[in-house]
This record gives structure tokens, C-alpha cells and sequence, in this order.
């Protein structure tokens, strides 16, 4: 059902806070990280101070860089988190050279404490309710006060264009739900199979649980031609109507009635079963009655399927982007996000270990499995941890100025053909996704084709792709900023949606060239050793393509200790953009499933960036492309699958989703030995 709640990340819990002793450090740089707690040493780790940890190792090699002492070239090494302020310092309230005039006499009162206390409370109790209606009937003088209410609500050029129908025959609340039903089964069919399982256990309408349902419409005629304010933007009639539905569902809170709006409805079907006139649109078909009890939370929060989204994601200053509360400075985005980036927690960690010695299988029985699910816990805090699902894979698009270099024998067109294919449900990563019950969603970062409004698309392009970076910068520094941008948003939302794993995707005709670029810069080998031949092109378009790669490399002189600037001369907006979702999904505390070398490239930027942010990040497989390998060996991060795969699209991650739900679903629903009464050795 549309639920019209703030759908929403959980406000402080969501965005990832410290332990207390962290936790009154506002803004640092990462803190230094403790040796890492090896699957041999698998002891818990001390509850009473513990301290949040960065590294989840593995026998051989850490998932997360280790500060603790130098390592070998070939293993992760220790990097500090840079200085990014000259990119973020932010910016000062601006102030007006006008001198403001005396008022000459007091404004209008507002209410006093008590009285605003009240209009608050109601608007923060008011709930869409589908659960806990009662049959008592609502007296005549109870709903007049509730429609009073909602014919007081403001509209455009006073235009009053709704009309209330009220409904309390049980033959009509029948029809009626039986027309729901039909399209809460279409609206099923369409959900990925996590989302699917989760939707089937939700209540969507209480059409027959309720005395009384209101049918509020829109006339977009009422007022005549000339109606003020509807000019440029007619569709202010039905946004009249809806504020008031927001009047009659505040006053409903306020008499104790429960308000459930219900969306799952073919409207002009809906006109016709009601008999209304066919000008008519219908706003919002709401259940009334009297409940049990208003939920603390809304209810798809307590179902798991939303989160609240915080204040400070949705408040701009003068433009959109200049985040800021009234009465702060704005404050940058990507730094932002940094500062909530936190190591594994220490506590949950130890906890990890120990259940693993009390399940009822041999100690290290499940590899790299009991390894995740340490990850898994020490991530989100909690022993067990969450089962990443549902999950959804954001599938970064953009296009290079590099192409025209000849370094690939697709044309560039292919990028846009690509993203239309994968909307329509035809690509490889839409087929792997269907099987594994993930969503996909494609971010348009910076493809050359203008693409039309899709289901599933999310047009976020910063520039149609990048420049030539044989000839000059790829992306300018302030581009560069947009696109980590897009990626931090792209989290969020996916998040803020009730996903509880994400996955990286990418597409972008020339893009492993950029990503053999960004690998040399950050393991710096030699471009001959790290670029492989992407797409399958043959002997001499491969030397090209090495060739290229060492000229831009020798134009530039990249600085490894200066992430934007990297990116900024030999990166792509998609690598950009990764990098960001990977910082954002850290900063949630998500766990991070990673796709192949582009991917691995986007990882080490965020690396760079924020070396923190390796403990969200998993490796969904090792690509077939050499950088790729050269990429996880730099990072430390050992891949779940090896297929030599090398196509993208998410398709190595998605593969490995199945396999890091199951580390997390072992630790739930496996019997320990006492629980089991089975004897240890």
C-alpha cells in the first residue's frame, strides 16, 4: 500500500554511531586500528570495554587494512584518510547588506506552549493504520468535527476542489476489496523474491475491518478556466485534496479514529464501481475507525520494510545540495558521511567468534563463511547479524572520453542500448537477480544518450561522460565531488528503502580502461601488468589500450595521497560514484557486496578516501581481468566466487549474494551444542 509515513532510516541508530568512548569524538579521522582477531584466536573479545575494531581477518590475509604494523607489498597497507576540507570547508551562512526596518508592531501571537505541544503531538502521533481497527461505530457528531477538519485545508487560488464519499455499506467495502485484491496480487507479481516474501506478510487495507470508508476526490474543473494558481501547474487540484486528507487524518489522531489510506487501485476502475462522475480523480480511498492502540512506530517500520529517513538528508539552504538545519553552517556531504564511518565493533566481533565454537559443527568447518558472519556482526553490531535481505544491486552508468582512443570495438552508442536492455528486463545481471531475488536499479551517473523516464532508473547524471584523459582531466575536481555524491545518495535511499545489502554494478562502454588506470595509481604496477582486455578485444587493440593507459598516467602524474584529484584525471563517473556508495553504505553500517574491476578500482579510491570503510565491503568474485586481482590482493579482500567472469553489471556480486545470506542465516538457525544436547569433543 502507498503508506504516506515518512518512510525512513532510523534517525541516530541508522546513520552508524561510535561506542561511548567514540562516540564524543565528533568529526575525526579514522582512529588507529588493533591487530586483528584471527580465525585461530577465535576467543570473544572483552564485553566490559570492548572498543570498536577495524580489521576482520581471515587465516591468511584481513578484510579490512591493518594499522598495526608495515606489510608486505602484496598485502594491504596502511593509509591514512586525507585531508578533503579544502573540497568541503563549508560555507558561511551568507549575510545581507540590508538594514532591516523596525517592525512597528508585534507580530500575531502563536499558541502557547501547551497548545503548540498539542498540534505537535498529533502530527507525530498520527499513523496509517491497517492493523487493530475496532467495530465500534463512530457517532455522527465525531466524523462531522473529523470532516469539518478536512474542508478547512488550504488550495490553490481557493479553489476547495474535493468532494468526501463516505461509505459504510458492507456489499460497496466488499467490491471494493476486492478490486485491492487484485491489484495487491499484480503489485506482488512484480516484486523481486525478497521483496515478495516480505510483501506477503504485510496487511495492506482494512476495507472491511473499519465502519467507515472516505473516498476523497479531486475536480480538476472546479473553480472555472482562470482558477489562480493552476495556470502553469494544473495538477494543484489533486495536491489541494491532499492536504485535505492530511486535515482529516490529524483530526482523526485527535478523536481517537485510525486513518489507513489504501493505493492498491485502478482509479478510473474505481470511478466506474462507485458511480462517480468520470471528470473526477481520486485522491485517496481511507478506512476509519476506532483501533486498539497507535503504534509507537509506523508499521512498515516494525515490518522491517522502510526506515526513517533523518531531517538532515531532506534540508537544503538556498539551493539544493547546501545541506543545513536552521541555525547550522552547511556541512559537506562526503565529509559527513566519513565522520560516520566507524570500525567493526569489537564487542559483536567476539560474540561472532565465540558462537561459532558453540555451533554444532567443527570449529572453522565453514571457512570464509564463519569469517563473514563475524564481518556480518561486528558491521552492524548485533550477534546475530541481519540477513542482508531484501538487497538490491545500483548498476553506476557512465561513458569515457577515453573511447576515442580505440581501446574497445563496441561503439560508445552500446552504453545507452545497454541501460535500456537491463530496464527492460533483458540483461545478464536482471536474469542473475531474478534468481537470487535482488532488485535493480540503474544510476544514469554520466551516459552520452539522453534517456527517457523508466521504472527503475535514476537520472543523476553529473556530465554526459568524461573527457578524453589522454588528452587532459577526465572530470573536473567539483564533478568528481557530484558523482561520490550521487553514490552517498544512491546508499541512502537503497537503504532508506528497507534494503539490508547492496551491490555494486556498473556500465559503461570503455570503463575497464579507466579502471586499469586507477589500479596502477593505487598498487602502482606497471600498466601492462593490471590492464586486461575488457570486452574481448585482440592482440593489437590490447596494446593500444596498455599504451594509453601509460600515457595518461605520465600526463598526469596522479597522487595516490589525493583520492579526488585521482579521480579527477583518469577515473570515470561511474568509479566516482561507486566510491561514494561504498563510503554511504559503510556509514549505514550495510554491508557492501563488490562486483569486479571497476568495482575493485571504485574500492580502492574509497579506501583512500576513508580506510575504514573496507570493513562494510565483501568481494563478490575475482574478475577475469588481471587488475581485478591486482585490486584484491592491494585491498586484502578475498572474493567468494572465481568463474572467470568479466562482464559487470553486478552479475559477480549478485552471484555471491546467496553465500553471504547464508553465512548470516547459519548464525540464526544453527543449534549450538547445548541448545542441540549434542556432546562436544
Amino acid at each position: 500500500a502507498a503508506e504516506p509515513e515518512a518512510a525512513a532510516v532510523a534517525q541516530p541508530e541508522a546513520a552508524p554511531v561510535p561506542e561511548p568512548v567514540a562516540a564524543a569524538d565528533p568529526v575525526p579521522a579514522p582512529e588507529p586500528e588493533p591487530a586483528p582477531v584471527t580465525a585461530q584466536e577465535a576467543a570473544p573479545l572483552p564485553e566490559a570495554d570492548a572498543q570498536d575494531v577495524a580489521p576482520l581477518p581471515a587465516p591468511e590475509q584481513s578484510i579490512q587494512p591493518e594499522a598495526s604494523a608495515p606489510e608486505p607489498e602484496s598485502g594491504p597497507e596502511v593509509i591514512e584518510t586525507p585531508d578533503l576540507s579544502d573540497e568541503a570547508e563549508p560555507v558561511q551562512p551568507e549575510t545581507s547588506d540590508e538594514v532591516p526596518t523596525a517592525p512597528t508592531a508585534p507580530p500575531a501571537p502563536g499558541y502557547d506552549d501547551a497548545e503548540r505541544e498539542a498540534v505537535l503531538r498529533v502530527m507525530r502521533e498520527r499513523r496509517d493504520i491497517r492493523n487493530g481497527f475496532r467495530s465500534d461505530p463512530i457517532p455522527h457528531e465525531v466524523l462531522l468535527r473529523v470532516l469539518e477538519a478536512a474542508h478547512t485545508a488550504p488550495s490553490v487560488g481557493h479553489s476547495q476542489p474535493w468532494d468526501f464519499v463516505v461509505i459504510r455499506s458492507a456489499e460497496t467495502r466488499r467490491s471494493m476489496h476486492e478490486l485491492a485484491q487484485q491489484q495487491r496480487e499484480a503489485y506482488a507479481k512484480s516484486l523481486p523474491k525478497a521483496r515478495a516474501k516480505q510483501f506477503k506478510e504485510l496487511k495492506i487495507e482494512a476495507i472491511l475491518d473499519t465502519p467507515v470508508n472516505i473516498v476523497v476526490t479531486a475536480d480538476p474543473t472546479r473553480g472555472g478556466r482562470h482558477t489562480l494558481g493552476r495556470h502553469t501547474q494544473p495538477q494543484m487540484a489533486p495536491y489541494s485534496s491532499a492536504l485535505a486528507v492530511e486535515n482529516l487524518w490529524l483530526a482523526a489522531r485527535a478523536e481517537g479514529l485510525g486513518v489507513g489510506w489504501v493505493s492498491f487501485f485502478d482509479e478510473r476502475e474505481m470511478v466506474r464501481a462507485l458511480g462517480l462522475p468520470e471528470h473526477l480523480e481520486i485522491v485517496a480511498y481511507l478506512c476509519v475507525g476506532y483501533v486498539d492502540e497507535f503504534p509507537e512506530d509506523p508499521e512498515l517500520m516494525q515490518a522491517g520494510w522502510s526506515k526513517r529517513r533523518p531531517l538532515s538528508w531532506v534540508v537544503h539552504e538556498e539551493t539544493y545540495g547546501r545541506r543545513a538545519l536552521p541555525g547550522e553552517a552547511p556541512h559537506d556531504l562526503l565529509q559527513e558521511t566519513i565522520s560516520n564511518i566507524r570500525p567493526l565493533d569489537a564487542k559483536a566481533l567476539g560474540e561472532a567468534w565465540e558462537r561459532q565454537k558453540r555451533m554444532t559443527k567443527p570449529a572453522g568447518a565453514l571457512g570464509m563463511l564463519e569469517i563473514i558472519s563475524a564481518q556480518l556482526s561486528g558491521l552492524s553490531r548485533m550477534c546475530p547479524p541481519p540477513i542482508p535481505e531484501p538487497a538490491a544491486v545500483a548498476v553506476f552508468a557512465g561513458d569515457h572520453g577515453v573511447h576515442a582512443q580505440g581501446v574497445t570495438a563496441w561503439p560508445q552508442e552500446v552504453t545507452g542500448q545497454m541501460i535500456a536492455n537491463m530496464l527492460g528486463g533483458g540483461a545478464v545481471c536482471n536474469a542473475f537477480a531474478s534468481q537470487v531475488g535482488a532488485e535493480v536499479c540503474v544510476v544514469d551517473v554520466g551516459a552520452v544518450a539522453e534517456l527517457p523516464p523508466m521504472p527503475g532508473l535514476l537520472p543523476r547524471k553529473v556530465r554526459a561522460g568524461t573527457a578524453d584523459f589522454t588528452t587532459g582531466p577526465a572530470l573536473t575536481r567539483e564533478e568528481v565531488h557530484a558523482a561520490i555524491e550521487v553514490g552517498i545518495e544512491t546508499a541512502r535511499d537503497l537503504v532508506a528503502a528497507g534494503n539490508k545489502g547492496l551491490l555494486t554494478g556498473e556500465m559503461g562502454i570503455a570503463n575497464t580502461t579507466a579502471s586499469a588506470a586507477l589500479i596502477c595509481v593505487y598498487t602502482g604496477m606497471d600498466p601492462a601488468e593490471v590492464t586486461g582486455r575488457g570486452t574481448g578485444i585482440n592482440d593489437e587493440m590490447h596494446a593500444r589500450k596498455i599504451d594509453v593507459v601509460r600515457r595518461a598516467l605520465e600526463l598526469h602524474q596522479p597522487d595516490p595521497a589525493d583520492p579526488i584529484g585521482v579521480l579527477a584525471a583518469v577515473g570515470g563517473l561511474e568509479h566516482a560514484a561507486m566510491a561514494g556508495f561504498l563510503l554511504g553504505g559503510a556509514s549505514l553500517r550495510t554491508p557492501v557486496i563488490l562486483d569486479g574491476v571497476s568495482a575493485g578500482a571504485a574500492a580502492l579510491v574509497a579506501r583512500a578516501i576513508a580506510p575504514e570503510a573496507l570493513a562494510a565491503c565483501i568481494a563478490g568474485h575475482r574478475s577475469a581481468e588481471p587488475g581485478h586481482v591486482a585490486a584484491l590482493n592491494k585491498l586484502g579482500l578475498r572474493p567468494l566466487v572465481d568463474l572467470d567472469l568479466r562482464l559487470g553489471e553486478g552479475t559477480g556480486a549478485l552471484l555471491a549474494l546467496p553465500i553471504v545470506q547464508s553465512a548470516a542465516r547459519a548464525m540464526h538457525e544453527v543449534a549450538t551444542f547445548d541448545s542441540a544436547g549434542v556432546t562436544e569433543k
